[in-house]
């Protein structure tokens, strides 16, 4: 067909406008169809773009009671609330003109480097969320070259970890129990295994009021009740993962028969003081966090009994209503500890973003917890890749966007925290 046989006046437009009918070849570069993808799970987590896309699909995948247990905090979830606002409180300050075609997103923490500037935190009860539970999360932070770290509330033992990321870099957390034999045993079990930094709660003398569990009846293994049963309905991949693989338990404690709450008040004890902690780093071989800190002068505290880094955390509001947002105590800690103090920071990341503000405003590290555990409930292992993937790409291009092209490179002069509320002078209290 000739070029001015498809031409075709459009008048209403006075003429100035001319169409045409395509060429067929035309319309074939048009018409490019993606290759189709048949596993379900690989669609899902190729949709995920964010971590709270990945959070939408942890839902729909996830019983309630599993997913309320990661999506919840204490009392009235307050605490995490603001965390998290904390962070959507920040102005960046970009710079430009810069050659930014290469950025290098390593960083040396606890003497040894890590490829990202973030850890895989702890979090309990794993194998609940996903049967691949802390393997996959041990695997997926081995692959990308960033630490793991194992919670004494796990459903995976040390030495299965450790057997499951054999190149791995992995840390264990530590509740001080009112057994303190048994609680050694594990330090012990971890030095063994080749556990190279221990991370020591501090913040948990009695159980936070995590209401969500409460209600949801919350216990190890999952109770079968005619609720968990309807709730289950929707959801029977789940079940059969569950049902089919090892039993899920506490690696380190066994089954327990009443809610979490009542296992946590039972074991931790609310008498722990710096004499512990010394005790403590007497006994272990390599590095020493002290995680739970929420003042500066428990910062500087743990400092001077010897602790290799203070990790500043109100465990994800999980525990004290209303405690201190970490990020915004951070330049606090910074000024008070000085410049060489190695300060790691938790609770309310959920991007790259929040990863690079926590970065330049003073950390030398962060971890994530919920945002992992998010990915492991949408996708097992190849979800807990899919997390660390996004993140790694939100925290690039954050870098790039700064003018920045290191992690070393962000300074305070990068980011300004916003707040929303602040103390009133103290004669107005």
């Amino acid at each position: 067909m000739s070029r001015r046989r498809t031409q075709v006046h459009v008048s209403d437009l006075g003429g100035r406008t001319r169409r045409r009918l395509p060429a067929v070849r035309e319309l074939a570069a048009l018409l490019r169809f993606r290759r189709p993808v048949w596993s379900a799970r690989r669609r899902r987590l190729e949709r995920a773009l964010t971590i709270e896309d990945l959070r939408v699909a942890a839902r729909r995948r996830t019983p309630r009671a599993a997913f309320d247990y990661v999506d919840g905090a204490a009392d009235d979830e307050i605490s995490l609330a603001r965390a998290r606002q904390a962070f959507l409180d920040v102005t960046f300050h970009p710079g430009v003109l810069r050659d930014v075609a290469e950025t290098d997103l390593s960083t040396t923490v606890l003497g040894s480097p890590a490829a990202l500037p973030f850890a895989i935190a702890p979090t309990g009860f794993t194998r609940m969320m996903h049967t691949e539970g802390e393997r996959a999360g041990a695997r997926a932070a081995a692959a990308a070259g960033i630490p793991f770290a194992l919670s004494t509330m796990g459903t995976t033992s040390i030495e299965d970890v450790a057997a499951a990321a054999p190149g791995g870099r992995h840390w264990f957390q530590l509740y001080v129990w009112k057994d303190r034999d048994r609680s050694m045993e594990l330090v012990e079990r971890a030095a063994a295994a080749g556990f190279d930094t221990l991370l020591v709660t501090v913040d948990v003398p009695v159980a936070g009021a995590r209401l969500r569990d409460v209600r949801n009846g919350m216990t190890i293994p999952p109770t079968l009740t005619a609720r968990t049963v309807v709730d289950a309905l929707p959801r029977p991949s789940w079940w059969i993962d569950l049902l089919t693989t090892e039993p899920l338990a506490f690696a380190s404690l066994g089954a327990w028969p009443g809610t979490i709450a009542d296992l946590l008040d039972a074991m931790f004890d609310p008498t722990v003081t710096d004499e512990d902690l010394t005790w403590i780093k007497e006994q272990w071989p390599g590095k020493l966090v002290v995680k739970g800190i929420q003042t500066v002068d428990d910062a500087r505290r743990v400092r001077d009994l010897g602790a290799d880094a203070v990790l500043l955390s109100n465990h994800g509001g999980r525990q004290l209503d209303r405690a201190p947002v970490p990020f915004h105590l951070l330049p606090d800690v910074r000024a008070a500890l000085g410049p060489d103090a190695e300060i790691h920071l938790d609770t309310g990341i959920m991007s790259g973003q929040d990863i690079v503000a926590g970065l330049a405003a003073g950390a030398d590290f962060t971890l994530i917890g919920r945002a992992y555990l998010y990915g492991l409930m949408a996708g097992g292992e190849a979800g807990v890749a899919r997390t660390i993937e996004i993140l790694q790409g939100q925290i690039r291009r954050t870098l790039q966007l700064l003018g920045v092209r290191s992690i070393a490179e962000l300074t305070p002069d990068h980011v300004t925290q916003l707040h929303r509320l602040g103390p009133l002078p103290r004669d107005r209290r």
